[in-house]
């Protein structure tokens, strides 16, 4: 189970500069809270990149590494 998920600083920049960071801090809630399928996390393919990913809205997906209890957010991309 997740515990906790930290992002970089060019992450929190680019949700401030979307307007994303109240929807980011809702998925991001609902994974720490263990509803990773309302957020749609998931593992990326080819998943021995073992790069995971996640929906903040239907344009926008954060992708991050798992290590052990965290998740690592590097990047925010543009999904459409």
């Amino acid at each position: 189970m997740i515990q906790q998920i930290l992002e970089t600083k060019e992450v929190a920049k680019y949700l401030q500069a979307r307007d994303l960071v109240d929807r980011y801090k809702k998925v991001k809630n609902h994974i720490l809270a263990g509803h990773v399928s309302g957020a749609q996390l998931r593992k990326r393919k080819p998943s021995t990149d073992d790069i995971w990913y996640f929906r903040i809205n239907k344009k926008y997906r954060a992708f991050a590494y798992l290590d052990n209890i965290t998740l690592k957010v590097f990047h925010i991309d543009d999904h459409q």
